[in-house]
Parts: structure tokens; C-alpha cells; sequence
């Protein structure tokens, strides 16, 4: 069965040092993704590595709909800045590559 979702898709340039708690904080049991689970409608998130570009990720967050991550974003506001404040270090460059609907049949679980 297929879905609509919503997915909300980030681009990080990773400074060489901190590759490993990079991968550790935005990966799929990481503290992101513990954070993201204190909200409804959250279902998801894959850390994807350019295979040619090994310091570049791309994290895309899977929500039911946007106004569940966004409700998210307005309850967990303090945690969710306090923690994007410790990830700074890691990052030489962070980019918002956009909101997407999207249509998936995998993670949903009706």
C-alpha cells in the first residue's frame, strides 16, 4: 500500500573530524531521531552519504503531514534548538534543500 507523506530534506557538508558523531547523531537511532519520536505523525528518517562526495549527507525526515512537524516544531522548540546548537560544530555548511510530498509505500504502517 502507498501513502502520501510528507518528507522534509536537509544537505550537510560535514567537516572530516567529526564524520563518525555526524553519523551517530542524524543516523537512523541517533538523537534526532529520539527527539523526532516525542512527536505525532513522525515515522522516519534516512541519512543518505554521497558516494562521491563522502563529507556530503542528506537527511530526509518522514512526517505524516507538514502541520504534524510543524505542531512538533512549536512543542519541542527548546530541545530541538538546543540540539541543532551542539550539531553546529559538526557542519561546515547546512542547506534546506525543501518540503516534499511524497509517495511511499515503506516505513507506513497502517
Amino acid at each position: 500500500m502507498t501513502k502520501k507523506v510528507f518528507a522534509y530534506i536537509w544537505e550537510y557538508i560535514v567537516k572530516e573530524e567529526y564524520m563518525t558523531e555526524f553519523e551517530k547523531v542524524y543516523g537512523p537511532e541517533g538523537d534526532w531521531v529520539q527527539l523526532f519520536r516525542k512527536g505525532k505523525g513522525y515515522f522516519a528518517t534516512d541519512l543518505d552519504q554521497d558516494m562521491h562526495s563522502t563529507n556530503r549527507f542528506l537527511t530526509v525526515d518522514y512526517w505524516n503531514t507538514k502541520e504534524d512537524r510543524d505542531n512538533f516544531h512549536k512543542k519541542y522548540s527548546k530541545e530541538f534548538l538546543e540540539l541543532d546548537k551542539h550539531c553546529e560544530r559538526f557542519t561546515e555548511q547546512e542547506r534546506l534543500i525543501g518540503d516534499f510530498d511524497t509517495t511511499m509505500n515503506r516505513y507506513y504502517k497502517m
